[in-house]
Parts: C-alpha cells; structure tokens; sequence
C-alpha cells in the first residue's frame, strides 16, 4: 500500500494546525487552544505513523519488527487523551483542571501499558498492514491491541456523544463545527469497531482481516476530514460571513460610485484600486472614493430638495430609512448635474448637518438612486412620486 490516503489525512489536520498555530502564538497559556492544537497535531502524527511505508522506515531505521507499531498506538492514545481534554474544556466548570488531569493520566497509564505489552510479547514477523489481526491471538500483543483500541474508542465515543449534543444548544457556525466533528468522531469509532471485530474473528477462527486493512482506514481518513473541519469551522465561518457581507455591501455601492464617477475622474478624488485585495479592503476602497465625492460636492446640496423629498417618501411609505436614503440620492444626483456645469459649484439652499452619510446608509442610497433620479428630475414644485414597490 502506498499509503496515499494516509499521508492526504495527515495534510489535512496538520493544516488545520497550521492555521490554528497563530492563534496558538498570541494565547500559548489558553489550555483550549492547546487542546484543539493538540488533537490536530496527534490526529496527524496517527496517519502519519501508520502509513505502510513510514512504518516500514521506522522498523527498518530501528532495527526492531514492528516497533512503528506500538509508536503508532501510542499516538492514537494520545489522541484520544487529547480528544477528552478537549470535551472537558468545552463542558467547563470548577474542576476543568482535574478532570483534565485523571484523562491525561488514565491514559498515560494506557501508552505505559502499551509499551510494556510490547516488550513481553513476541513478534518476529514484520506487518505492515495488518498487524493487529495477524498477532491478535499472540500473548501479550493481543492485550496490547485491545487496549489501544478499547481507550480510542471510548475516547471517540465520549467526544462524539459531548459534541451532538452540545450542536443542540447552539447556533450557527459553532453548531455546524460541532456537528462535524461529532459526525468525524463517530467515524472515528467506526475505525476502532472494525479493527474490534476483525480481531474478534480473528480469536473465532475467521479471516476478517479486510476489516481492519480497507474499512477501518477509510472510517479514519473521513473522520479526519471531518474532524479538522469541525475545529476549523467555527474560526473560518464569522471571517466567511463578514467577507461576504463585504463583497454584497461592495457591489451595492457600485451604482452611487458610477453616479459619482464624473466627478471623481475630473477632480481625481478616486484612490488607486488595491490589487490584490480582499473584499473588505476594496469596500473600504470603494466608501473612501465616494465619501471623497461626496465632501467635495456638500457645497452643492440642496437642502430644502432633501427636506421635501424625505417628508414626501415618509407620507407615502412611512418609512424613515428609505425616505432618509432616497432624499439623500436625489440631492446627490442633483449635486452632480451641478458639478458638471460650467464654473464653480453652487451653494445649495441651506446647509447639513453632517456631510456625509455613514457605511450603511451609503448602502441605502445607492439602492434608491433610480427612484431618486425620477425625484431629482421633477420641478421644485412638482410631487416627489418614488413607488411603493
């Protein structure tokens, strides 16, 4: 075996790593942190430990059959340590530190067992891929195996069991991390039950060794996925969400920067388009260039059009938003009619408050700008008719 999907499953968690680790730099005495840190960086060292060619370097480096064996069932262990570390964090509570502790120790004891089982047992014959079932009937290596796949599973059975049901309380990313890393360790399980059984038939005289060489590595790789995903979920989610919030509020604004685009070119007001850029830079971007519009423009702002114009759209709507957002867009359009006449700018009929609107109700305006242009182009005297749609 090549060992292809073991080492994609170590990549997976240990990017997951990765993008945890600077968190991990800024907080290093956040022991939640620590534990998500380490159940990545174990999950990974399993994968990596178990892969058919890493364990026969290690073998074959050490001199000792099989000795990448008990190495690999070490990590899992301490997997599984780091796994019930981690569901004590999350329950929280006054004895966070000491249940921590027992786990850390309980399964201390468990890794001290697997090495001494290793050293009492006897396995001359190297095995690469199924060793668990090929020396289930041995001395000593056979509790050895159980032992490392009893704590992984209980690990696994606990971590699953807190996480769904800690899913039921929450919302949003965190429950949809929480799903997936209850779902990633029931597969989790699902590696420790086959290998279980395997080994089980293996003492009943069967041959069920596919058990333990094809399902129970695919159960792993998907739980890994899943895993990583369900730690990484809850961090990526809100930065998700605010990018795209970013971009939607981006692309609404385009309408008043077209609007101001005159203005902007002659007067070069427009700041140099950040590339590359993420979508929150090119929405600060974009607010700056047309807040620039707008202060140049205030001298022409007409503020008896604004009054009319909102207390008509109020009449009609009764909305205060869009009567506030739609005289703001027909001053605009006005202003820039203006603006593009000959000579200087000229003063509006009475002055504002505050110049220039802030980021949400830019939004708004840019949103009312066809209506406001129909406003706009009426007489002074006329009825500002914007629609109810």
């Amino acid at each position: 075996m090549s060992g292809l999907v073991n080492y994609a499953s170590c990549a997976v968690l240990w990017l997951g790593l990765l993008v945890k680790a600077p968190d991990l730099i800024r907080h290093r005495h956040d022991p939640y942190l620590r534990a998500i840190c380490a159940v990545l960086g174990l999950a990974g060292l399993c994968f990596l430990l178990g892969a058919p060619p890493t364990v026969g370097a290690v073998n074959h480096a050490s001199g000792v059959p099989n000795l990448a064996a008990p190495l690999t069932y070490a990590s899992i262990t301490a997997y599984g340590a780091a796994s019930q570390v981690l569901v004590v964090h999350w329950r929280g509570g006054p004895r966070v530190r000491r249940a921590a502790r027992r786990w850390i120790c309980a399964y201390a004891g468990i890794v001290l067992g697997i090495a001494v089982a290793f050293v009492l047992g006897d396995a001359p014959v190297e095995r690469r891929t199924d060793l668990d079932t090929y020396y289930a009937s041995t001395p000593y290596l056979r509790e050895m195996i159980v032992l490392y796949l009893a704590g992984h599973l209980t690990a696994a059975a606990v971590t699953a069991v807190s996480s769904l049901r800690w899913a039921r309380q929450v919302r949003g990313w965190l429950r949809a991390g929480l799903t997936l890393l209850g779902v990633g360790t029931l597969c989790n399980a699902g590696y420790s039950v086959s290998k279980l059984v395997a080994v089980a038939a293996r003492w009943c005289g069967r041959d069920w060794s596919a058990l333990s060489t094809h399902v129970s590595p695919a159960a792993a790789a998907l739980g890994a996925l899943m895993t990583a995903a369900g730690v990484l979920l809850p961090l990526l989610g809100p930065r998700l969400t605010e990018s795209r919030r970013a971009w939607r509020a981006y692309v609404r604004l385009e309408p008043l920067e077209r609007e101001l685009d005159g203005v902007l070119t002659r007067r070069s007001l427009r700041l140099p388009r950040p590339r590359p850029a993420a979508p929150a830079t090119l929405l600060v971007w974009r607010q700056t260039s047309i807040h620039n519009a707008l202060s140049h423009l205030h001298a022409a702002f007409d503020r008896d059009l604004y009054d009319r114009v909102r207390r008509t759209v109020l009449e009609e709507t009764g909305d205060a938003e869009r009567a506030e957002a739609t005289a703001w867009a027909a001053v605009v359009v006005t202003a820039v009619r203006k603006a593009g006449g000959p000579g200087a700018l000229p003063g509006g009929a009475g002055r504002f408050p505050d110049p220039v609107p802030g980021p949400a109700a830019l939004v708004r305006i840019a949103d009312a700008l066809g209506p406001a242009a129909l406003v706009a182009a009426r007489p002074s005297g006329g009825r500002a008719t914007t629609g109810t749609a």
